[in-house]
């Protein structure tokens, strides 16, 4: 079993849960857009599950370690009734999607924020 690094991890997923959040903005902001087809990014359990163990390259004779692929934004889809305009944007669904994102980034905080507080209280003692 390897270790799991929190501070990784927690930045890992931040970074994921700034780009579904940059794609629902633009969901949001498209809404009225004819033709537009809403997207959305890959769950983040599907990141962690392709995530490889990466080397470390401490020289540059060494070989390099995996690299990191971007994560993956997808049109979705259509969930509601066909639109006219053929939008697949219903605003319900992204609203939804933004409070869960808010509430992920504020859960993510509070992990590491606790963490943090118990390093630096076994640290200084």
């Amino acid at each position: 079993m390897e270790p799991v690094n929190l501070f990784n991890l927690a930045t890992r997923q931040s970074q994921w849960l700034s780009v579904r959040q940059s794609s629902v903005a633009g969901n949001i902001a498209n809404a009225n857009t004819p033709g537009y087809s809403a997207t959305d990014v890959e769950p983040f359990e599907k990141v962690l599950d392709r995530t490889a163990v990466r080397l470390s390259a401490t020289q540059s004779g060494h070989l390099g370690g995996v690299t990191e692929a971007a994560f993956t934004v997808k049109p979705q889809e259509p969930t509601g009734p066909a639109m006219p305009s053929k939008n697949t944007v219903v605003m319900e669904n992204e609203l939804m999607k933004a409070g869960e994102i808010r509430r992920s980034f504020e859960l993510n905080t509070a992990i590491v924020k606790a963490f943090h507080t118990m390093m630096m209280t076994t640290i200084k003692g």
